[in-house]
């Protein structure tokens, strides 16, 4: 989506700075979800403004939030960036993720219809053609729908704020150790998952989901970061 894309999406509120806020921060918001900001990587209002072709109030508002919730952080020079990622951050990230994440599932499991398998299964079917591909917008932005069509099946989910919030987090150095390391995923959990749903299996469920999570990003992510410090990327490289 182009800049010009985003200024027509507020057509009919662009005087509401409200509504402009609200696009400029969902614009930041997939950009830092899917990896598109490299860890590290310093920003400023005015190149984000001038980037998205808006004046930078909405950028400065977007820019204070995202940093309440931890996916960016303030440098002392009043610049952002996506945190550095270290082994104990990293390991808090995946512990947090299990526990709620495998809890929301458990939780969407009374309101699981043949028809919510069905849109799980045709995500799952983007994913595999995507990491296939290595096309890693399509293969984040489909896992990401695919958790969070599962953990909203009762619709409003007090859970979704808060994983989404981890996922921004861990989306840049997860893009990072995809496009790394090679052979990273090897078992379909969510194939798993699909069968524990079919079920109606909620301790299956449960543990599909956190074995999706530590066979994952927690594999990959923990293989990257210890490469990291030893300076050297393990073979495989597919940057």
């Amino acid at each position: 989506m182009m800049a010009t894309d985003l200024v027509a999406e507020a057509q009919g509120g662009a005087d509401d700075p409200r509504t402009l806020h609200q696009q400029v921060l969902a614009r930041l918001r997939q950009s830092i979800l899917l990896g598109r900001i490299e860890p590290g990587q310093a920003l400023t209002i005015r190149g984000l403004a001038a980037d998205l072709g808006v004046s930078a109030m909405p950028v400065r508002e977007a820019l204070r939030q995202l940093v309440a919730e931890r996916a960016l952080e303030l440098m002392d020079n009043r610049r952002v960036r996506i945190p550095p990622m270290t082994i104990e951050r990293f390991d808090d990230l995946i512990a947090a993720r299990v526990v709620l994440e495998a809890e929301a599932a458990a939780r969407a499991m009374p309101y699981v219809t043949e028809g919510l398998i069905a849109r799980l299964e045709a995500e799952d079917a983007v994913i595999n053609a995507a990491e296939a591909a290595r096309d890693y917008d399509s293969w984040i932005g489909a896992n990401f729908s695919f958790h969070a069509m599962l953990y909203g099946a009762a619709g409003q989910s007090a859970f979704l704020p808060l994983i989404e919030s981890l996922w921004l987090q861990i989306g840049p150095f997860l893009r990072r150790a995809m496009r790394t390391l090679a052979g990273h995923y090897t078992v379909d959990r969510h194939s798993e998952a699909l069968a524990a749903l079919r079920r109606r299996d909620t301790m299956a469920l449960r543990i599909a989901i956190e074995a999706d999570i530590r066979d994952g990003i927690a594999h990959i992510g923990s293989t990257l970061i210890r490469s990291d410090m030893l300076g050297k990327v393990p073979e495989g490289n597919m940057a």
